[in-house]
Protein backbone atom coordinates (compact mmCIF):
# COMPACT_ATOMS: atom_id res chain seq x y z
CA UNK A 1 0.00 0.00 0.00
CA UNK A 2 1.39 3.39 -0.98
CA UNK A 3 1.78 6.13 1.57
CA UNK A 4 -0.63 8.98 1.05
CA UNK A 5 0.58 12.52 1.41
CA UNK A 6 -1.99 14.98 2.68
CA UNK A 7 -1.71 18.75 2.30
CA UNK A 8 -0.94 20.75 5.42
CA UNK A 9 -4.31 22.51 5.24
CA UNK A 10 -6.16 19.18 5.16
CA UNK A 11 -4.27 18.02 8.26
CA UNK A 12 -5.02 21.29 10.06
CA UNK A 13 -8.71 21.07 9.12
CA UNK A 14 -8.92 17.47 10.33
CA UNK A 15 -7.36 18.40 13.69
CA UNK A 16 -9.66 21.43 13.98
CA UNK A 17 -12.68 19.23 13.28
CA UNK A 18 -11.62 16.80 16.02
CA UNK A 19 -11.09 19.63 18.49
CA UNK A 20 -14.41 21.30 17.66
CA UNK A 21 -16.45 18.22 18.57
CA UNK A 22 -16.21 17.49 22.31
CA UNK A 23 -17.92 14.10 22.09
CA UNK A 24 -16.11 12.91 18.98
CA UNK A 25 -13.40 10.29 18.94
CA UNK A 26 -10.33 10.16 16.75
CA UNK A 27 -11.70 6.95 15.25
CA UNK A 28 -15.02 8.52 14.26
CA UNK A 29 -13.40 11.60 12.71
CA UNK A 30 -10.79 9.51 10.89
CA UNK A 31 -13.47 7.21 9.49
CA UNK A 32 -15.55 10.20 8.37
CA UNK A 33 -12.57 11.72 6.56
CA UNK A 34 -11.28 8.43 5.18
CA UNK A 35 -7.86 8.64 6.80
CA UNK A 36 -6.00 6.16 8.98
CA UNK A 37 -6.85 6.52 12.66
CA UNK A 38 -3.24 6.45 13.77
CA UNK A 39 -2.37 9.10 11.20
CA UNK A 40 -5.03 11.46 12.59
CA UNK A 41 -3.88 10.65 16.13
CA UNK A 42 -0.31 11.61 15.20
CA UNK A 43 -1.53 14.89 13.64
CA UNK A 44 -3.36 15.71 16.86
CA UNK A 45 -0.30 14.87 18.96
CA UNK A 46 1.95 17.01 16.76
CA UNK A 47 -0.48 19.89 17.05
CA UNK A 48 -0.55 19.46 20.84
CA UNK A 49 3.25 19.58 20.95
CA UNK A 50 3.34 22.60 18.65
CA UNK A 51 0.83 24.44 20.84
CA UNK A 52 2.48 23.26 24.06
CA UNK A 53 -0.70 21.86 25.57
CA UNK A 54 -1.62 18.54 27.09
CA UNK A 55 -3.82 16.17 25.11
CA UNK A 56 -7.57 16.78 25.03
CA UNK A 57 -9.24 15.25 28.10
CA UNK A 58 -11.96 12.68 27.66
CA UNK A 59 -15.31 14.28 28.43
CA UNK A 60 -18.50 12.58 29.41
CA UNK A 61 -21.44 13.05 27.10
CA UNK A 62 -24.52 14.13 29.08
CA UNK A 63 -27.66 12.01 28.91
CA UNK A 64 -30.30 13.21 26.47
CA UNK A 65 -32.72 14.30 29.19
CA UNK A 66 -30.03 16.40 30.89
CA UNK A 67 -28.84 18.02 27.65
CA UNK A 68 -32.24 19.33 26.57
CA UNK A 69 -33.07 21.46 29.62
CA UNK A 70 -34.66 24.57 28.21
CA UNK A 71 -35.73 25.63 24.77
CA UNK A 72 -32.89 28.16 24.62
CA UNK A 73 -30.33 25.51 25.52
CA UNK A 74 -31.74 23.14 22.93
CA UNK A 75 -31.60 25.88 20.28
CA UNK A 76 -27.98 26.63 21.19
CA UNK A 77 -27.14 22.92 20.96
CA UNK A 78 -28.81 22.67 17.56
CA UNK A 79 -26.97 25.75 16.25
CA UNK A 80 -23.67 24.26 17.45
CA UNK A 81 -24.49 20.96 15.72
CA UNK A 82 -25.30 22.80 12.48
CA UNK A 83 -21.90 24.55 12.64
CA UNK A 84 -20.16 21.21 13.24
CA UNK A 85 -21.93 19.58 10.31
CA UNK A 86 -21.14 22.52 8.01
CA UNK A 87 -17.48 22.30 9.01
CA UNK A 88 -17.44 18.54 8.37
CA UNK A 89 -19.06 19.08 4.98
CA UNK A 90 -16.48 21.72 4.03
CA UNK A 91 -13.59 19.47 5.04
CA UNK A 92 -15.03 16.55 3.08
CA UNK A 93 -15.48 18.77 0.03
CA UNK A 94 -11.85 19.87 0.26
CA UNK A 95 -10.75 16.26 0.60
CA UNK A 96 -12.84 15.24 -2.41
CA UNK A 97 -11.33 18.03 -4.53
CA UNK A 98 -7.83 17.04 -3.41
CA UNK A 99 -8.29 13.36 -4.21
CA UNK A 100 -10.05 14.11 -7.48
CA UNK A 101 -7.07 16.19 -8.53
CA UNK A 102 -4.68 13.42 -7.47
CA UNK A 103 -6.32 10.90 -9.83
CA UNK A 104 -6.08 13.09 -12.95
CA UNK A 105 -3.25 12.40 -15.40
Amino acid sequence: MANKHYPVQFKADAVALYRSRPGATIASIADDLGVNREMLRSWVRLDDERRGVSPRPVREIPAADEAAGTVEQENADLRRRVRELEEERDILRKAARYFAGETRW
